[in-house]
Formats: structure tokens, sequence, C-alpha cells
């Protein structure tokens, strides 16, 4: 990066080591969850990113008048873009073949809005939780913090120039601080309202995090005040602050909340201890020798190559390694020789490319005129000495010598005092040669990366073949190729009991080794999910009417009432009745996102929360003009916190869920629904190399704890509870698919087919607990 207005030639040491620290924190955190506060080495990144460029800024506005904004953006592409480039098409490639076809084609758009620098908003728009580990990461998620930076690069500059224009570059130093703590004090302000109300935004936010930056930009501008601090005080502070980034990596979670404020104001804050402390000092910084020695500085200068590589190394070795002590060891040594190799082959070469403008061109100094060659001094020397004496003889007074012409001495060859000095042209030789060119830039580029460039793409060819005949050789790799399908002979044998013929199912697949031929695939439920249910739009927060199905005439009519577990059970029933020769009506409605409870429970779509009570009482109003046989009512089995902030257990949803219930007037006609046992994330653990093990789940310990509760509850009301486990678990496990049928489309809700192919199972259930009898 260009130095700063402080600085020499060379970079400070310091803040090369500053970014080492920063980028293995990130690395660690993301690779082996630890240190806990590691992803706040991003924040680190901000401080030094807004410390350089706004001294950069502000050194080029002293020394010339002016900034270059064209200069600047060419700067920082070739700076920026060759490596980030490389590394977007890489992950989005990689992506189209490795993941599923949902994940691949979101890979490629997050890949697209990284490129534009607006991957932050782009998360922030989709509800990411960075810390959340409930599905499928980017693996360009980490470009956000990148997004930020270059969105900073485009404004701040911009800020400058206008100041610039309006005060003179004598006083631009001082204009810009009060702008950089008007800016700090504001966002943080922000940050703080926005990190308690909205913190998924909050965190990825230009606005919540333009304070870090602007801390750094404060830093440069009080440079000429903190240039007169003395060098003892400066390595104190400098000292102080690095103890304080360490302690900050070490005891900050950002996951339990206040993040990016107020916490990231301790890593920021040290950080510009550091830099404000070393701005006196030489820019060797030995003093601080765990950050300015040879390694942290060549860690330091590789950082940007090394957080591009890393974080797609961790998100690939999820999907396509198996769990094993080695994966870490492999992750950690794959995003090092990945990241060293794009830092000496791609982001070192194209940064001084000259022809990407890196390097001055060699014909644009030809242009220029040559200097005529400076005059020859021609000295002559008054001296005491008589005439004829050559400088190197010895003279005695009094003696005489031969008369010789005066010689024209060189300067450099004058051994006396000299009296008087005249210049004259010296005569060139006759046949002078031109002078030389002043080097050729390609040349001198080749000369500079070209054994660099080679070897270090040999060395990357020579780990990679290594590792790769190690993991292959020790079990530790990934399985390549499209897996084998799973034989037609493995399915099991009819019964004629269709729950007993659905335990086969369940059975054989949560056996399987090789995905069956799924018919609909698992990419197509995927990318339909709660589209294709046919009860979608009696669900939705604008519903008006009920769903209904089977004749208007049939003997016994059932109420399907509930959140979204209950709409994926609705082509199970919507079956049932289609199937009944008109024996029975189903009506369905509720609200995706709405537990049917008598407290509102907390939700991340606001239609939702404004909608849910207001829906549950129409249900309500329904059902008790209706008077229906049975009303099956499915919740999510999930935790959850009320409407005000507080925290849902297992046994107040539960007995929030029998209020509402209670509030029907269905006596014993009441039949609460389990719903299924959540399950892994499919768009993160399917994919054209995986295993279907691999898409297996166990049932978690709050479903168990709510499916009791709910049992014993419904025991001690006359009421009745069914539990989803023999239409979607075996043996306490729940397999991706059954037969030829994927079981869900995402970790919760069953796929329309499977739902229909589960009916007769239900309804054997709902047979034999007696309750498809008119009331």
């Amino acid at each position: 990066m260009d130095s700063p207005i402080y600085t020499p030639a060379s970079p400070r040491r310091d803040i090369q080591g500053l970014r080492a620290l920063a980028v293995l924190a990130v690395i660690g955190a993301h690779a082996a969850g630890w240190p806990a506060g590691g992803v706040l080495g991003v924040d680190v990144f901000f401080v030094i990113s807004g410390f350089l460029i706004t001294g950069m800024l502000l050194r080029e506005a002293k020394e010339t008048g002016r900034v270059s904004l064209v200069g600047f953006y060419a700067r920082r592409a070739r700076r920026l873009l060759p490596a980030a480039l490389v590394v977007l098409i890489a992950v989005a490639v990689a992506g189209w073949f490795m993941f599923n076809r949902i994940r691949g084609t979101q890979t490629l758009w997050d890949a697209a809005w990284a490129a534009a620098f607006a991957s932050n908003w782009n998360f922030a728009a989709q509800g990411t939780d960075y810390f959340a580990d409930t599905g499928a990461v980017s693996p360009v998620q980490h470009f956000w913090s990148l997004s930020v930076e270059e969105q900073f690069y485009l404004g701040w500059p911009l800020l400058l120039l206008i100041a610039l224009a309006l005060v003179g570059r004598r006083r631009l130093a001082v204009v810009v601080g009060v702008a950089s703590a008007v800016i700090v004090a504001a966002s943080f302000g922000w940050a703080l309202v926005q990190s308690d109300s909205q913190a998924t935004v909050a965190y990825f936010s230009t606005l919540t995090r333009a304070w870090e930056l602007g801390a750094g930009a404060l830093v440069a501008a009080l440079v000429p005040v903190l240039r007169r601090i003395p060098r003892v005080i400066g390595a104190v502070a400098q000292w102080l602050g690095a103890a304080g980034i360490v302690a900050s990596l070490l005891l900050i979670d950002p996951t339990s909340g206040g993040f990016p404020a107020p916490w990231a104001a301790g890593p920021v804050a040290a950080t510009a201890l550091v830099l404000a402390g070393g701005v006196a000092g030489d820019a060797r910084q030995r003093h601080l020798f765990p950050l300015t020695n040879p390694v942290a500085v060549f860690l330091g200068d590789a950082s940007y190559s090394l957080y591009l590589w890393h974080f797609p190394v961790v998100v690939f070795a999820e999907t396509l390694l198996p769990a094993s002590e080695f994966r870490l060891w492999i992750v950690l040594g794959a995003s090092l020789v990945l990241g060293l190799a794009s830092y000496l082959i791609v982001e070192q070469p194209l940064r001084y490319a000259p022809f990407l403008g890196g390097m001055p061109r060699p014909e644009a100094r030809a242009a220029e005129p040559e200097p005529e060659p400076a005059p020859v001094p021609v000295v002559v020397a008054t001296t005491t000495r008589p005439a004829g004496w050559a400088p190197g003889t010895r003279y005695f007074p009094g003696s005489t010598r031969p008369t010789v012409a005066p010689a024209r001495v060189e300067p450099a060859a004058l051994a006396a005092p000299v009296a008087a000095v005249t210049t004259a042209p010296a005569p060139a030789p006759e046949s002078a040669p031109a002078p030389a060119p002043r080097g050729d830039a390609t040349a001198a580029w080749r000369e500079r990366f070209a054994a660099q460039m080679f070897l270090a793409t040999a060395g990357l060819v020579a780990v990679a073949l290594a590792g790769a005949l190690w993991a292959t050789a020790s079990g530790h790799g990934p399985k390549f190729g499209l897996p084998e399908l799973a034989p037609v002979a493995s399915a099991p044998q009819v019964s004629g009991d269709p729950t007993a013929d659905l335990q086969a199912e369940l059975a054989a697949a949560a056996a399987a080794d090789a995905w069956p031929d799924l018919n609909p695939s698992l990419d197509r439920v995927m990318a339909a999910s709660s589209g294709a249910n046919p009860a979608h739009d009696c669900f939705s927060p604008g519903a008006t009417t009920a769903c209904g199905w089977g004749s208007s005439d049939a003997p016994v009519h059932i109420w399907l009432v509930g959140d979204s577990t209950a709409m994926a059970y609705a082509p199970a029933f919507r079956r049932i009745a289609d199937d009944s020769a008109g024996g029975i009506r189903v009506s369905a409605m509720g609200m995706y996102g709405c537990r049917f409870t008598d407290v509102l429970v907390e939700n991340d779509d606001p239609q939702v929360m404004a909608g849910c009570q207001e829906r549950k009482a129409a249900v309500r109003a329904a059902i008790l003009a209706d008077k229906p046989d049975l009303v099956v009512m499915s919740n999510a089995f999930t935790l959850g916190r009320a409407a005000d902030g507080t925290d849902l257990s297992a046994d107040a949803l539960i007995a929030a869920q029998r209020r509402e219930a209670a509030s029907y007037d269905m006596g014993g006609r009441m039949l609460h629904l389990a719903p299924p046992p959540q399950g892994v994330s499919l768009a993160a653990c399917y994919a054209p190399t995986s295993s279907p093990k691999a898409c297996d789940s166990a049932v978690d310990g709050t479903w168990r704890t709510m499916e009791a509760l709910s049992e014993k509850a419904a025991a001690e009301k006359g009421d009745h509870a069914l539990s989803s486990l023999p239409f979607t678990c075996v043996d306490g496990v729940c397999p991706p698919f059954a037969g030829t049928l994927p079981t869900k489309y995402d970790q919760t809700h069953l796929t329309v087919e499977f739902a229909e192919h589960i009916a007769p199972a239900l309804r054997q259930a709902l047979d034999a607990a007696g309750l498809l009898k008119p009331r």
C-alpha cells in the first residue's frame, strides 16, 4: 500500500505486523473456532485502512496541492482487483460443479455482488447471520469486509477533494480531522442503536462500520501533532495497544451481542494506539519485535491474499472432506499455500505490471529530451613554483627545470590548493555513443517477478500433487466424481401395512451409502421450496380464506392449523380427503412463521409479526363457527422468544399452544401433530460428490423435550398427540429420502411428494385413535 505522509519510502513494519496478527486471528476463528474474538481482526484491518489511505491522500495534497482521483483509483484497482477476481472466479466455478444446483447458483450471485463491491448489503438483505451455523455458508461471505473498505475507497477521496477545494492544503488536515471525528461519533452512535435492534444488518452495514475506518483517518489527520510525542511514550503506547488487541481477540465474544457496538471499540481503540504511538519512531519499530520481526512482516505483506483464500477453503472443506482430526491441518495448510501462491503469482506481479500502469513505460521516458552533458571544469592553478613544474615532481627553491607547457588538471586529480577556477566546455570524443536509456520497464518487471512467479507456481503444483497423493493414500481426501446410485434391488419389500412399509423405506435409506435416482431431485425440491405446496396461499400473511379439499357434504370435517409445519402436512391431508370417496373434508389455514400459541412468538418477518395475532383470531372464529369434527394443530418444536424479548422455554411454548387450542372448544377432538425433527441443511450437506449419510440427522434434544411435554399435556387435558417419528425417522435417524422421494426441502419441512406419500400411514394413525368419526 502507498506510504502515508509521515513514513519514508518503505512501509512501517509494525503495521505489517498488525496485519499479520489480524489475518491469523481471522483464519483461526473461521477454521478452528479459536480465538473466540478472532473475527475482530477485521476491525483491525478497518482502522489500518482508514489510517493509510487518509495519510496517503493528505500527503499528496500537501506535496502537489491536489488529489488525483484517477491515480488513486488506478492504484487501488491494481492493488485489490487482480487477486480478488481470481478468487471470485475460482470459487464460482468450483461451487457450480461441487455444490448442489441451488447452492451453486447462489454462489454465482454472491460472487457477482462481491465483484460489484456490495456483498455486505447482499448478505444483510439475505438476513445472513454471520455467527449462525444453521445452513449453507457462502464461500465468499468474507468479502463483506472488503466491500465496506471498497465503498470507503470510493467515497472518502471525493470528500477530501471537496475539502481541499474549499480550504486549501494548509488547513486540510484540520478539516479532515474534524470530519473524521464527526463520522466516528455519528456512526458509532448508530451502531449502538442498530446492534441492539437489527444485529444482522448492523454487522454488515457500512453505516455501522464507518466509525472504525474514521478512527484510522482521525489518527492520520493528527500525525503532525503525534510527531512531537517522545519516542519512549510512543513505544509504551504501542505495547499497550498491541496488548489490547490480543486481549480483545481472546476475551470478546461477538456472538454474545453488542457487536459491532460497543464491543468493537476495544480492538479499534487498541489499533489506533499502536498506529499513533509509532508515528514518532522509525519505520522499522525494532522495539516492537512481536510485530516487526521478518516472519510477521512477510505474513503482513501477504495478508490480503491469505484473507481472500482462507474462507473458501474452510467452506469447501466442510462439504468435500470427511470429518477427521486431519481436516483442520488440511484447511490451514491449503489456506497458507493458496494465499502465498496468490501473493507471489497474482497480487504482487500484477500490482506492478507495466501493462496495467504499474511501472513507467520506457517509451514515455524516451520521449523526454535528454539533458546536455554538464561542462567539465578546467582548472588553472596559481602557484609560487616556477613555470614548467608539474604536479608530482619535487621542487627545490632556486633550482631550474626545463620549460614545459602548462598542464590542464582534472578536478579529481588536484593535489594543491585551488586559487582560481574557470570553466569551459570539454571537447567530446568524435564518436561518442548515445546516452543509455533509463531502463526498460517491462524487462525490469520480468527481472523482478519472472523467477518468483515460476518458482511459486512450481511450488504450488508440487505441494498440490503431494497433498493429493497423501490425502488419497490416507483416505482423508475428498471423494471426486459422481457417487454411484443405490441399486434398485435394495428397495424394501411391501407388506401392505403403510406404517411398516414406510419404516422399511426409511431404514433402507438410513443404511444407504449412495443416492438413489430421486424423483423429484433434491435440486428441484430445494428450488421449489414452499412454493409448490398447495396450501401456500392459505398460509401466507395476505391470506383471507382457508384452503379446502374434499366434498362439502362429507360427514367428517377436519381443520388443519398452525405455522409452516402445518402447511407442510397439508398435501398429506389433501390426499386423505381425495382418497376418502367423499367421506372427509379438510380446511387448512395458518401462517408460516406464526406459531399458534396464545403469546406472540418473535419472528424476523415484520409482515408475520404484524398479522400473526389477527390470523389466529380469524382461525379461532372460523373453527368456533364451523364446529368441525377434528382440529389438527402443528407448530415448530424449537425454542423462541416472546415479542417483548423474553425467552420462552419448551414448557412455556407447549403450555401456550395448549391454551390456544383450548380456545377452540373442541373437547377431546383436538390433535397436536408433532413436526418432523430438525434436520441438517440440505443446501449445506448435499453435493454431487456427497454421500447421503452426510444428510442424515438425529432427533435433537429440544424436539424430544417438547414432544414429551406435548404427550403429557394431551393426556392430562383429554386431547390427542401424535408423533412424527413413524413418518420421518427410524431408530433415531432421519434420512434425507425414503424410497425414491426426498423427505424434506430444507431442515424442517416435508416435500409435497413425501407428504402425499405418508398420507396412508397418517390416516392409519388417525383411524387407530378414533379421530375420523363424525363428532
